[in-house]
């Protein structure tokens, strides 16, 4: 940089400024002042230039080039940068990770002053030591995990590393991700830098401080000739190759290399970094070069109360006299490598920012390969080779740190991602239910996965589907897979229906250890004193007794507030480890996710071991778990602990509900769960992304798929994306639930239905014979016949009328099929348009993919810029008795509901119990709109009765019971066992639809 005492004449001090107008900051040293008081002036336009007011005649003072005033200058610029993007993205700050491995003091030194320019910029570093003993293995195990933090956006691994073992430092500096290398140091960054990409990577920090320091100086490096001395692969190298890409004719040199001054003294510019004090000398220095000197060497110097001092690699004394620019040491080089690497942090910030602000994917579709008949589900989902599901987290912008694959085709995204997207708007909400179901089917999940491949294949607009994971129960029971169908389907449809990733097992694990913990406290208690129990719960150890987390929450609850086990009195001990279960209220059952009829009621404590302890229970499926429904309405790990440790299982004698905190299990529920909170990536025939997230039952449970699902890819899509969620059963069940339910639970508000029927459904609604699973289809659902699609066409006008009540656009997707007649589907659109619905849309999704339902997509597109009216149907703080009369009359057409006497009993508890507010869940058949599945189409007039109402209060509802609900289904005569099989060739999984 140079330093320059002006005039007090404004016009030479404009002059001075035009002929330096390409410099970018320089110094002007006010004459008769100390340096520390020298003004910063930057480029200004001549007219606007205001001046000190006292300057002496302009002369040349120097030609050092001081890395320490345009670092501060740099420091300064980036410190706004990270000001800007805290302002603009709200807990954003980007994150900086220096990773030492020993404790050498230069190193140590260099770390302070990194620390302190990020301090300073506003950037949050941390610094992590290693031992000495640290191998490369456990260091790259330390680097894995940090590079998988989504809040650090830049790694430094100080070098040398200090290690008595060996530790391949390339193979470390190639550990840490491209991303987040910024040092620049990985062989990737560095291969960019190699073959001519300055921007999409990193820079080395050193060589590109080089690069500015000789911009700074205006001399034009395009033409140039530029020598540099030393070929490391920090310094030497990528100088040259920056130099290189800059236009110079660029030299190397190494200790190889003949006649090395001869070839100094061409250079324009020089760039020193050999590790050698002293060894270029001023003689070889070609007038007016330009000398960047990046070597810092100590040597003796007896006159230093140090006794040394440090000097670069060029006798800066004999150069000074040669060069036109010339950095110090130290001052030069140094200060801008620490300031380049800040650079590096705040561009590593900002393009991590700029990726989750993106709102528009780089999605690859898969091309479908249509056939006439249209062949087995199976069969289409082999034909389709599916993405990796890391290329495909990468399209919709998720990072590595996102996800945790299983595999090649399905991962688990992360709920952390919240975090990093909190401020991202969010895309249009769209529910698609269906109509009363009937055995013929309607294809919700067909529908919704053939509207998620045409928005995003025919509209090339961002898209997510989120639905339910299937059961294993009906898919080796009658009902198959539930990966939607045909050309319109879940990729790879076994693993879909399968195991997945093993969400369920673990609530099976969750469930029945809660279960377990339930028998065993009722059978210590009767076995045991009060002082045996408690010496048992709250053991000695080395003598010393201490109260566990969870049992300090109960003794709060209990109203102690004593943190001394010592200190309790006899009464309290008594109250503490007394839950004194009532087992005729135990609700809590066992689960497995098999249809077994034979479990439906069981006794348990048959053993001579726990005779006497016998007990009536049964076993219910897994997704008819209680923490199946918690974890589709949880919004986070913290609610989730709450909401598993809220869950009541039975009463005490006293009338006291017990919960699984009381129990001691809720924290042990939460490891088993830990991994089951994250949703799970797939996609569908044509590319688009799937969540597949939780799957409680839709008639003691909500029915809906988790609201975590939802949340992250309302964000991910962006304000202009879609998120389809499906609904389970009828609208009267599924979507009313996902509206007074799942929609308090998340805060989200839909902005379109759509509502799924199919003319030989209305058929059956309108009076049509009965279908009997596994006898041939009768002609009257194979024939044209209007008049009973018309007469049943009552309930999906219901449906219609019940989704505008919550101020909704309906959008009607008619599903066809090949026995449809043109006229019965004329007549269809013409009754839904005249009766309240936004379109009505004739779809062959199932036959062609996103070619069928592109005609749906553009309805539900133009539905949702209609104005959104939603509201509720009843506020909480209305009685039970009233928002299940609401329910009954608004949405099922009853004209009045009957309350048992349990079922009154039950109510008044629970008021008492202080559970009045919560939503209503009405568990009723699926079959009809009424509690009677035979009564078709939209049956008025009933009476509702409630038999019992139950409280489900981790999942945060009530269940009325509207007749026998049946937890645990049983496999038919022949299920579809029959079918499966593994092809022990190929390995693939045969038999399932």
């Amino acid at each position: 940089m140079r330093s320059y005492i002006l005039s007090d004449s404004k016009h030479q001090t404009l002059h001075c400024l035009r002929l330096f107008l390409n410099e970018v900051n320089f110094i002007l040293r006010v004459e008769g002042q100390s340096r520390a008081q020298e003004r910063k002036f930057t480029k200004v336009a001549s007219k606007s230039f205001v001046y000190p007011k006292k300057f002496t005649t302009m002369e040349e003072t120097g030609r050092l080039l001081s890395g320490t005033e345009i670092a501060k200058n740099l420091r300064a610029g980036l410190n706004e940068q990270v000001k800007n993007l805290k302002e603009q993205f709200p807990g954003f700050t980007p994150g900086l990770n220096i990773i030492q491995v020993g404790a050498r003091e230069d190193s140590n030194v260099y770390i302070r002053m990194k620390m302190k320019a990020a301090e300073e910029i506003g950037i949050k570093a941390s610094h992590v030591v290693l031992p000495s003993s640290t191998t490369q293995a456990e260091l790259i195990r330390v680097l894995n995990k940090i590079n998988l933090d989504p809040s650090v956006h830049g790694i430094i691994v100080q070098m040398p590393l200090d290690s008595v073992n060996k530790i391949d430092s390339t193979l470390i500096t190639d550990s840490v991700l491209p991303s987040k290398d910024v040092d620049g140091l990985n062989t990737i960054n560095q291969g960019k830098v190699a073959v001519g990409d300055l921007v999409s990577g990193f820079l080395p920090c050193t060589p590109n401080g080089c690069m500015e320091l000789i911009k700074r100086t205006g001399i034009k490096i395009e033409g140039s000739q530029a020598v540099v001395i030393g070929r490391s692969k920090i310094v030497g190298t990528p100088a040259a190759e920056l130099l290189k890409w800059h236009h110079a004719t660029v030299t190397v040199c190494h200790s190889k290399t003949k006649n090395l001054p001869q070839l100094v003294a061409n250079a324009d510019i020089l760039v020193v970094g050999i590790g050698q004090p002293n060894m270029v000398k001023g003689e070889w220095i070609k007038q007016g070069a330009v000398v960047i000197d990046c070597g810092i060497n100590s040597i003796s110097d007896s006159s230093k109360t140090s006794g040394y001092r440090l000097v670069g690699d060029v006798d800066f004394e004999g150069a000074k006299t040669k060069a036109s620019w010339i950095t110090p040491v130290p001052g030069g080089v140094g200060p801008m490598t620490v300031a380049m690497l800040m650079k590096n942090t705040v561009l590593a910030a900002e393009k991590a920012v700029s990726k989750l602000a993106n709102t528009q994917w780089n999605l690859s579709y898969l091309p479908l390969k249509l056939s006439e008949p249209v062949p087995r589900d199976i069969d289409i989902a082999r034909s389709q080779t599916p993405k990796n599901i890391m290329e495909l987290a990468e399209e919709i912008g998720l990072s590595v740190a996102d996800v945790e694959p299983y595999g090649a085709t399905k991962a688990k995204v992360n709920i952390k991602i919240l975090e990093r997207l909190v401020g991202k708007p969010i895309g249009k909400y769209v529910i698609v239910c269906g109509i009363t179901p009937t055995p013929l089917g309607e294809g919700k999940s067909t529908t919704t996965i053939g509207l998620s491949q045409a928005i995003g294949a025919h509209l090339n607009k961002n898209v997510f589907a989120c639905v339910r994971q299937p059961s294993q129960g009906p898919t080796f029971g009658i009902k198959g897979g539930a990966a939607g169908g045909g050309y319109s389907q879940v990729i790879p449809m076994e693993e879909f229906n399968l195991h997945l990733t093993g969400d369920i097992h673990a609530i099976t694990a969750a469930n029945n250890l809660l279960a377990a913990q339930i028998e065993a406290r009722m059978f210590h208690e009767a076995t045991q004193s009060d002082k045996a129990l408690y010496s048992r719960l709250v053991p000695k150890d080395k003598g010393t007794r201490k109260f566990s987390a969870i049992q300090l929450r109960r003794l709060t609850k209990l109203g102690i507030n004593k943190v001394d086990p010592d200190s309790l009195t006899e009464d309290e001990i008594r109250n503490f480890v007394r839950l004194d279960i009532d087992p005729s209220t135990i609700t809590w059952q066992r689960v497995m996710d098999t249809n077994d009829r034979f479990l439906r009621k069981i006794r348990v404590g048959l053993s001579d071991t726990e005779k006497g302890h016998e007990r009536d229970c049964q076993f219910d499926i897994t997704v008819a778990s209680e923490i199946m429904a918690v974890l589709a309405l949880t919004t986070g790990y913290t609610d989730f602990r709450a909401r598993l440790g809220q869950m009541v299982v039975a009463s005490s004698k006293q009338g006291v509900p017990i919960t699984a905190d009381d129990l001691g299990a809720s924290g042990a529920l939460m490891v088993l769960l830990k991994d089951a909170i994250h949703p799970n990536l797939m996609q569908t025939l044509e590319g688009t992304p799937v969540f597949v997230h939780a799957g409680p039952f839709a008639n003691i449970a909500h029915g809906n798929s988790s609201v975590l699902a939802d949340q992250i890819a309302l964000r991910l899509v962006g304000s202009d994306g879609f998120v389809l969620t499906e609904a389970g059963f009828g609208a009267d069940i599924g979507m009313e639930k996902f509206m007074h339910i799942k929609c308090r639970a998340s805060g989200l508000k839909p902005d379109v239905v759509v509502l799924v029927a199919t003319v030989r459904a209305l058929k059956m609604h309108g009076g049509g014979p009965q279908v009997v699973p596994g006898n041939p289809i009768p002609a009257a659902y194979i024939e044209p016949n209007c008049e009973l699609v018309e007469k049943g066409f009552s309930n999906l006008k219901k449906h219609i009328e019940n989704i505008r009540k919550f101020g909704l656009q309906v959008v009607v997707a008619i599903n066809r099929f090949t026995t449809d007649s043109e006229d019965e589907l004329s007549l269809l659109q013409r009754l839904c348009k005249d009766n309240g619905a936004f379109d009505a849309v004739v779809c062959s999704h199932w036959a062609t993919g996103s070619q069928g339902a592109a005609a749906l997509a553009e309805a539900v597109v133009k539905a949702a810029e209609q104005p959104s009216n939603f509201r509720y149907l009843y506020n909480l703080e209305q009685s039970i008795e009233e928002k299940i009369e609401v329910i009954a009359k608004e949405i099922y057409g009853a004209e009045k509901i009957e309350i048992s006497p349990a079922a009154r009993v039950q109510i008044e508890r629970y008021k008492s119990q202080g559970f009045n507010d919560f939503p209503i869940c009405m568990a009723k058949t699926h079959l009809s709109l009424s509690h009677d599945p035979t009564l078709k189409g939209a049956p008025t007039g009933f009476t509702l009765p409630i038999r019992e109402v139950r409280a489900s209060v981790g999942a945060g509802f009530l269940y009325p019971l509207v007749g026998t609900m049946s937890t645990m289904p049983g496999l038919p005569t022949r299920p579809a066992i029959f079918d499966i099989d593994l092809n022990l060739e190929t390995g693939n999984v045969e038999g399932l639809f």
